[in-house]
């Protein structure tokens, strides 16, 4: 049996010295791994002005957010494909999403919609999130739409002063 005075001074450093980076490669190595899994869980905001100074690919997903355009809202017969105009003032987007739409969803209110622009630049939703009361809008799409000059007055959103 040996001991601990038995093991030269500068062994027991290089062991020490070990160890330490040891575990300082396992930290960095869990770290990289929780921001490579966050990277990919993140959906980016856009709105339809930033889409036409931003090139997209039809692999990344993001959400486009603003208002649903007033007369731009069309059922397809028969299903449950829906497409709409989502507009921030400076620019539209078409949207088509297949799907049950939320209660609140209507024309000249907010929406936030999440999925991927098609080549032709068409917006492919997955979802599609509404406002939950007459208050409420998403802080990006609030700005954005203060940017382009549509805010709420006194008869709702979508109105340009």
């Amino acid at each position: 049996m040996t001991s601990k005075s038995s093991i030269p001074a500068a062994k027991r450093k290089q062991v020490r010295i070990l160890m330490i980076a040891g575990m300082l490669t396992v930290l960095a190595l869990a770290v990289f791994l929780m921001l490579r899994a966050f990277e990919e869980n993140i959906v980016y905001f856009v709105t339809p002005s930033d889409l036409q100074d931003r090139v997209l690919t039809g692999e990344e997903q993001f959400r486009l957010g603003g208002l649903v355009e007033d007369g731009t809202v069309l059922r397809e017969q028969g299903t449950l494909k829906v497409t709409f105009l989502v507009t921030d003032g400076g620019a539209s987007t078409l949207v088509v999403f297949e799907g049950i739409l939320p209660d609140l969803f209507r024309e000249g209110q907010g929406v936030v919609v999440e999925g991927r622009l098609s080549e032709k630049g068409v917006f492919n939703a997955h979802n599609v999130l509404a406002k939950h009361d007459e208050n409420y809008m998403p802080a990006e799409v609030a700005e954005a739409l203060k940017e382009q000059g549509y805010w709420k007055d006194e008869e709702g959103y979508g109105n340009k002063p």
